[in-house]
């Protein structure tokens, strides 16, 4: 098999999709993987204002059928490079539209698909992930509950779900992200930094508290092969 094409999704906004796409691209770029981040927020392109300077990225609208042509397209190009794709909130409309044409894709792409699909502990979380299932039957998919939102037993909702049954079943994982303290993702956000950089130029104890954070995001991520 290529290298994966990781999509980091969600389908509503405030999940945290970006903070785990740069964790994804953090981890990936630090064990010396070759990859290319592909930008689909266009509302919101925070990821790509932080990596799009460090990574070989670029942008597409996966609302359109164009965007998905392209993606596909890359993916063909660059098939030892992991893609990353950093989904739009409202992706489940692009999926049921023109998702096939990825899905349709694969088997000659030679490329597992792997979904990181971010959770609050709200019922639209579960109930978008169950449609997303339904639309994108060909890949893998690994839940993240993003712990900004609380420990892991309060996802008690999902825990209990058909949903986390079926997930499961498919070979995916129940995963946890563990929070970050707000004074360093403000400074990520505010200054448009990657991790990396992060690490080097931020006070001593925002470092400390950022490394914390990368090691329990590597553990998660080592746990599904990635």
């Amino acid at each position: 098999m290529n290298a994966p094409i990781i999509f980091v999704s969600g389908s509503k906004g405030g999940v945290g999709k970006s903070i785990t796409s740069m964790a994804v691209l953090d981890y990936l770029a630090t064990n010396h993987k070759f990859l290319k981040f592909v930008e689909a927020d266009t509302t919101n392109p925070d990821v790509w204002k932080s990596y799009g300077k460090v990574i070989e990225s670029e942008g597409v609208d996966l609302d359109d059928v164009e965007g998905w042509i392209h993606l596909v397209n890359v993916c063909d190009t660059h098939p030892f490079k992991a893609i990353v794709v950093n989904t739009p909130a409202r992706n489940n409309n692009g999926v049921r539209d023109h998702g096939a044409i990825l899905l349709n894709a694969l088997a000659e792409l030679g490329r597992p698909l792997i979904t990181l699909w971010i959770i609050n502990r709200q019922r639209d979380s579960v109930d978008l992930l169950k449609e997303y299932m339904e639309l994108m039957p060909g890949g893998v998919i690994h839940v993240v509950r993003n712990g900004y939102f609380g420990e892991e037993r309060k996802f008690e909702l999902f825990e209990k779900s058909p949903v986390r049954d079926a997930v499961l079943q498919q070979s995916g994982k129940s995963l946890f992200l563990p929070d970050l303290a707000d004074r360093v993702t403000d400074e990520l956000y505010s200054k448009r930094i990657t991790l990396g950089e992060a690490a080097q130029q931020l006070k001593l104890g925002d470092r400390t508290e950022l490394q914390r954070w990368r090691s329990a995001v590597g553990e998660m991520l080592m746990s599904i092969g990635l």
